[in-house]
């Protein structure tokens, strides 16, 4: 949402883009990869969809990662926009490699330091 910035307005959108790699690998608990379903309508009379979390991971491993952020979002005119600085990706290699300046699959070393 961009609350870390200075020029931060609720109305606005000022927030960062946020790069998702490995979404093939993505791992759940119980039986939820069997049981979840994704449902979308065609539009068409009797044209309701469903696919499990298995069936949409093998078919297109991004779309399990962009439902799950979309559903959390606020149902408003904003999450369009943050959904498409969503990238998210089935592997490890991506584009954007040069461009992240904070990661969050690393640790941060402990630095301590003695005051004399």
């Amino acid at each position: 949402m961009g609350k870390h910035k200075p020029i931060y307005d609720p109305s606005a959108d000022c927030g960062d883009y946020v790069v998702v790699i490995n979404a093939k690998h993505v791992g759940v608990t119980g039986r939820k990869r069997e049981q979840k379903l994704y449902r979308h309508h065609t539009g068409f009379p009797g044209g309701l969809k469903e696919a499990t979390m298995e069936q949409l991971q093998q078919k297109n491993p991004e779309k399990v990662v962009e439902k799950a952020v979309s559903g959390m979002l606020p149902k408003n005119r904003l999450r369009q926009v943050r959904m498409g600085r969503l990238l998210v990706f089935p592997d490890a290699e991506h584009p954007y490699a040069d461009n992240i300046m904070k990661r969050y699959d690393t640790k941060i070393p402990l630095v301590t330091q003695s005051i004399d």
